[in-house]
């Protein structure tokens, strides 16, 4: 090399040092391991690393025209008999992770779990009437299959009844309510591909065991320290801190990788809600953008750190907390936070205090495994002062923040503020969660205290518990000072996250019908890398009189001919008076009742792929055998069933006038939402090094009524108008 080069190289060198950490990064072609039951608990730690080969979903008894009818209760899939009215019928592999229900509602339940029924109750079934009244503490019966802190009643909760024990089902899995009134609820489960190898153990039908005592002792250790301590933890104290107001102050710089495992806060309880309005920033890898910044009180899971009634826990959740020690509050965060490079965490005092005094601590482990499984925590905040009439208020959209574009990881929850003066209805708002460019929202509740574990606004009370609560606020008529004005709640998602491999858009509405317009704002958080998991390789209209082209292949003897549907997705409602919120959509489709086969790309590295479709939901529980093979030829391999359980078409029953204990009633509901998606999963093993694949889907006629002699207004036929294929990918780190 000549002198002048060699002269460069060595200016470049000073200037530009390579960081000696990465050489330590080891990357991996292969998926992580996801926990799936109990060791989703277990294995909490892992939150951070991608779920490939998994999908979250959420479905509740909301009303199917987009209003509120009931508080979205009582709208039922189907009715098997009147003392089994289906609110959740899905097909395996899976889990469902979580359950709640207005109080006692519709107890008894059943479980059916792969055909095998289970009758569970609640200690009020019995005189439901008087139980309000009576009962002081109330249980799940059988108790010990359902124990604390995995389940909680509404003697607790304020208004419901939780349950968060895992129920795994190989095949099959149905919900149903033996009595009907007030039967509102919301179910989150996970899918996964059938065959799925990287999971972190078989799925077997629910053996009816109660959970693990390590799980148990796990969840009732929220609100302590439940991070790594110890040989291999670096520990950084700066105690004693003075923050100047406005202005901001780094509290530590860490090389990588690593993984910050708790950032915990004292601060004088004469301080403390002064302290909440303080900016936390924490930034990855010299990012270019802030993946933590937000304020410090929503960051730890409440719209203010008030306390008015000598509470010891403000937040007494498992990855956050906010604990009062005499003079003292404690705040306490323990989500695990990866990065590869360095962290800086820095804050700035927001109040009204020149200076305020602090004690911080953080904890750092190694990062433990390769780091392309991976992704950084975010907690992005939002803030709403004036919701748009008849738009949901969007809390995240991925595609917006932090530079947008295509992002993978996981939603694990979010705190929120939804009044700023005691005004509660604005609970009547559902959650809606889309992901992966679904125009059907893969998660749809039935309100806003729901969403935050209560119901019937919380009795205008607060509570915690370890994944959901209403830690501050008070009904305008109980105030005391004008800090019980502000209203917010938290829900943390932990074996109910949603992962996703594209982008993920997290909305609340504004009351029951987006009209409301209070002030809102909240943290949503999440993990995340800016690389997709999941990338579109093919998609086709299976309308399109081009389509008979060697690219697809699409071939259906028995389809009809198309037609065009003009009709809505299932969102929230589309017009109020003379103002549209959202249009209806046109698109042609076709129905078939025997087989259709066409043809599709891949990416040939591909980990399993994700198969969405776009059909009219008019047909009801749509089903069919999915099979696969090389688009060369050679043997079909069945994959599973793909079935999308009810119609437009519900049958409602909230029996008021006979209350409680009244039969079952047949009133039938049929919204103007037609249009719907649905996803179907396929394994690694039948795609992986292939670049294109065949695909049959077999009809499989559902002759089930809408209840007992009453058929569905459609017979049961399989619609299809759009396939989209998703290849799975495990991203690799620039």
């Amino acid at each position: 090399m000549k002198p002048r080069f060699l002269l460069l190289a060595f200016v470049l060198a000073m200037l530009f040092p390579s960081h000696p950490v990465q050489a330590q990064l080891e990357q991996s072609d292969e998926p992580p391991v996801i926990p799936v039951g109990l060791d989703a608990y277990r294995m909490w730690d892992r939150l951070p690393q991608h779920r490939i080969g998994a999908r979250a979903y959420m479905r509740s008894t909301y009303d199917r025209e987009g209003n509120n009818r009931s508080a979205d209760s009582s709208h039922y899939l189907y009715q098997e008999s009147d003392d089994f009215n289906a609110a959740l019928d899905i097909t395996g592999p899976g889990v469902v992770y979580f359950k709640r229900t207005n109080h006692w509602h519709g107890s008894p339940w059943h479980y059916e779990v792969d055909g095998q029924d289970t009758i569970v109750k609640e200690t009020a079934t019995a005189d439901p009437v008087n139980a309000k009244r009576d009962l002081q503490q109330t249980t799940f019966i059988p108790q010990e299959l359902f124990p604390e802190p995995l389940v909680w009643t509404w003697s607790t909760t304020k208004g419901a009844d939780l349950m968060w024990v895992p129920l795994p089902f190989e095949e099959t899995f149905r919900f149903g309510y033996g009595r009907t009134f007030y039967g509102t609820g919301y179910y989150i489960f996970h899918r996964y591909a059938p065959g799925i190898e990287n999971l972190s153990q078989p799925i077997h039908s629910w053996s009816k065991s109660p959970p693990a005592s390590d799980v148990l002792d796990l969840i009732d250790r929220s609100g302590t320290d439940i991070a790594p301590q110890g040989d291999g933890v670096e520990t950084i104290e700066r105690n004693g801190l003075k923050l100047k107001r406005n202005q901001w102050t780094t509290l530590a710089e860490i090389d990588g990788p690593g993984n910050i495992r708790a950032l915990k806060f004292t601060v004088p309880r004469s301080e403390a809600m002064d302290f909440g309005k303080a900016r936390l920033r924490i930034t990855w890898d010299d990012r270019w953008h802030a993946s933590v910044d937000a304020p410090v009180d929503l960051f730890f899971g409440t719209g203010l750190i008030h306390n008015d009634n000598g509470r010891e826990y403000l937040v007494r959740g498992f990855p956050l907390s906010i604990r009062y020690d005499g003079d003292q509050v404690h705040l306490d965060c323990y989500w695990p936070m990866p990065f590869f490079k360095n962290a800086k965490l820095e804050i700035q005092p927001r109040g009204e205090l020149e200076e305020t005094e602090v004690d911080c601590q953080v904890r750092v482990t190694p990062l433990e495994g390769p780091a392309n499984h991976h992704t950084y925590f975010h907690a992005t905040y939002s803030d709403h002062p004036h919701p748009v009439v008849g738009q949901d208020i969007t809390f995240l959209d991925t595609t917006q923040v932090e530079g947008g574009g295509d992002w993978s990881g996981n939603f694990v929850g979010m705190s929120w503020i939804f009044s700023r003066d005691g005004n509660l209805t604005t609970l009547e708002g559902d959650p809606r969660l889309l992901f992966d460019d679904s125009q059907t929202p893969q998660g749809w509740g039935t309100g806003t205290e729901e969403w935050g574990g209560g119901g019937d606004y919380w009795g205008g009370e607060n509570m915690t518990l370890p994944f959901a609560g209403h830690p501050v606020g008070k009904r305008k008529n109980r105030i005391q000072t004008e800090h019980d004005l502000v209203n917010s709640a938290y829900r943390f998602l932990i074996a109910d996250h949603f992962p996703f491999g594209k982008n993920a858009k997290i909305n609340l509405e504004h009351g029951a019908v987006n009209l409301h317009d209070q002030h809102y704002s909240g943290v949503v958080y999440w993990y995340g890398i800016d690389q997709p998991t999941l990338v579109l390789t093919d998609h086709f209209a299976a309308c399109d009189e081009k389509i008979e082209v060697p690219e697809h292949e699409y071939q259906s003897p028995t389809a009809s001919e198309p037609y065009t549907l003009v009709s809505r997705y299932e969102w929230g409602p589309d017009h109020r008076g003379a103002r549209m919120h959202f249009p209806a959509q046109q698109d042609q489709v076709r129905t078939m009742n025997g087989t259709s086969t066409f043809k599709m790309r891949l990416d040939p590295e591909n980990h399993g792929a994700l198969l969405r479709r776009k059909f009219d939901y008019q047909y009801p529980n749509q089903q069919a055998r999915v099979s696969v093979r090389p688009a060369t030829g050679g043997e079909w391999q069945e994959v599973g069933i793909w079935r999308t359980a009810g119609s437009n078409t519900c049958v409602y029953s909230y029996p008021r006038e006979a209350g409680e204990l009244g039969a079952a009633e047949h009133r039938v509901v049929t919204s103007n939402r037609r249009w719907r998606e649905a996803e179907f999963l396929l394994p690694e093993k039948l795609t992986r090094g292939l670049d294109r694949i065949e695909i049959r889907i077999e009809h499989l006629p559902d002759n089930r009524e809408l209840y007992p002699g009453h058929p569905f207004p459609e017979p049961s036929l399989w619609s299809e108008s759009r396939y989209w294929l998703y290849s799975y990918r495990v991203p690799q780190l620039p």
